[in-house]
C-alpha cells in the first residue's frame, strides 16, 4: 500500500474567558490557607508570563466549560457549518487531565459534539499526549484509513490548581526562597504557571482549492521516550517515594488522599532542572541523524517552553550542540497564553498560520518536551 501525504488543511484555537493578569491570580485560584503566596512574585518573574486563562469564572471560581466542552469548542472552530463536522471519520483527543477517570476523554468529546458515529481515541499523558493524539490522527491519513481526522489537546488545569486542592504548608519563608530560587519551583510553581486551552487541527490526504488559510504538509513527527533511563519528574494522583518510585492513588484511602494532596499536579524539581534541556537535545541528536534535519533550512522554530525560565539554557544548549536557529525565528506565545500543556503546539500552530506571515515552501520545525518521564517529539512541517 502506497503511503500517502498527510496536511493540516485547517486549525482553531480557544482560550477560555478573559485573560488574568499576574495581580489577579489568587482572585480566581483562591491563597493557599487563607494567605497571599510567598512564592508568586519569584515564580512570575522567572516564568514571564503575563497572561493566562482559566475555565473557572472569576466571580464563582467555579468552571463555566468542562474539558470535554473546551475541547468540542476547538472542534467545532474548524468548521463552517455542521454539515462539514459530521464528516469527520477519526477523532482523536490528548490531554493531562480528563474531567473523569474513566470513560476515556476522547469519548466524552464525541458526546459533546454530536456528529455520527467515527473512530475515537483518546492519548494519555502530559504535554505530549496532544502531540500524541497528532501522530494517531496522522497515521490514521497516510495508510489511507481515513480522509478526515481531528486531533485535539486541550487542558484545564485552573480547576485542580484551586487554593481547595492544597494545603496550608505549600510555601517556604522568604528567607528560604532567597537563598535558592529553585525552591520556587518546589512547591507553588505550576499553580503560577499552567494556563487552560484547547485546539484542533483537521488533517486531509490532499489540499482543498477552497482554502481559507495556510495549509501545511507533515514532512515527520518524531517522537522518543527516555523512562527506561530516569524516574517520574511530573505526575498526578500518586506519591513520589525517597526510592523514585510512585505510590499510586489506589493506594490510599478516601481521606489519605485529601490529605496528603495525592491527586494535585506535582513536579520534581531537582530533577526537571537537571535532565530536561539534556534530554531535548539528546532527542534532537536522534531525529537529526535520522532525517538529516539541518538549522539551515528552518524558517520558523516552535518550541513549547514550559518556562521562559528554560529560554536561555536551552538556546545555548542547541547553539553548542551545532543546531543554531537565530532568537528572530523562534515563535512562542508562552507570555500571553501560558503553559497550557498538551494545547499549546496547536495554540501556537494555529496563531502562526493565521498571522499570513508564512510563505510557500518554509519550514516549521515544532519542538514538545514532557517531564512526565521525560520525553520529547520534534515534528518538520512544510509550507505549502
Amino acid at each position: 500500500m502506497s503511503k500517502l501525504d498527510v496536511y493540516i488543511t485547517r486549525t482553531a484555537s480557544i482560550l477560555p474567558n478573559k485573560p488574568v493578569k499576574n495581580d489577579a491570580i489568587e482572585d480566581v485560584l483562591g491563597m493557599v490557607g487563607g494567605k497571599p503566596s510567598r512564592t508568586r512574585r519569584i515564580i512570575l518573574r522567572q516564568n514571564g508570563i503575563t497572561e493566562r486563562y482559566y475555565v473557572l469564572d472569576p466571580k464563582t471560581r467555579e468552571p463555566n466549560y468542562t474539558n470535554a466542552q473546551l475541547t468540542a469548542d476547538a472542534v467545532r472552530g474548524l468548521f463552517s457549518d455542521e454539515t462539514e463536522l459530521n464528516e469527520i471519520e477519526c477523532l482523536v483527543s490528548g490531554t493531562t487531565l480528563a474531567d473523569q477517570i474513566a470513560p476515556n476523554h476522547g469519548l466524552m468529546v464525541h458526546g459533546e459534539l454530536k456528529i455520527p458515529p467515527c473512530e475515537v481515541v483518546a492519548t494519555s499523558g502530559i504535554c505530549l499526549s496532544g502531540i500524541s493524539a497528532l501522530k494517531y490522527a496522522y497515521m490514521s491519513i497516510k495508510c489511507g484509513d481515513h480522509s478526515k481526522a481531528v486531533s485535539t489537546g486541550s487542558e484545564t488545569s485552573s480547576v485542580m490548581l484551586r487554593s481547595e486542592k492544597y494545603n496550608s504548608n505549600s510555601c517556604y519563608s522568604n528567607e528560604d526562597i532567597e537563598k535558592n530560587s529553585e525552591l520556587c519551583f518546589e512547591k507553588d510553581f505550576l499553580r503560577w504557571l499552567l494556563s487552560d486551552g484547547a485546539g484542533a487541527f483537521l488533517l486531509e490526504p490532499q489540499v482543498n482549492g477552497h482554502q481559507t488559510q495556510t495549509v501545511v504538509k507533515i514532512d515527520w513527527l518524531k517522537m522518543y521516550s527516555f523512562a527506561n533511563e530516569l524516574e517520574t519528574c511530573m505526575y498526578a494522583g500518586a506519591f513520589k517515594n525517597q526510592d523514585g518510585k510512585l505510590t499510586g492513588w489506589t493506594s490510599y484511602s478516601h481521606d489519605e488522599l485529601g490529605n496528603n494532596a495525592i491527586l494535585t499536579i506535582q513536579q520534581d524539581v531537582r530533577l526537571l532542572n537537571e535532565n530536561i534541556i539534556n534530554i531535548s537535545v539528546h532527542t534532537l541528536d536522534k531525529v537529526r541523524k535520522e532525517t538529516g534535519l539541518v538549522a539551515g533550512d528552518i524558517d520558523y522554530f516552535l518550541p513549547h517552553l514550559s518556562s521562559m525560565y528554560f529560554f536561555d539554557p536551552f538556546k545555548k544548549a542547541l547553539d553548542d550542540s551545532g543546531f543554531n536557529i537565530p532568537v528572530e525565528k523562534w515563535f512562542t506565545n508562552l507570555k500571553t497564553k501560558g503553559n497550557t500543556g498538551s494545547a499549546s503546539i496547536y495554540i501556537m500552530l494555529d496563531e502562526l498560520l493565521k498571522s499570513n506571515k508564512c510563505k510557500t515552501g518554509e519550514r516549521i520545525l515544532c519542538f514538545i518536551p514532557e517531564s512526565g518521564r521525560f520525553s520529547s517529539a520534534y515534528m518538520l512541517l512544510t509550507v505549502v
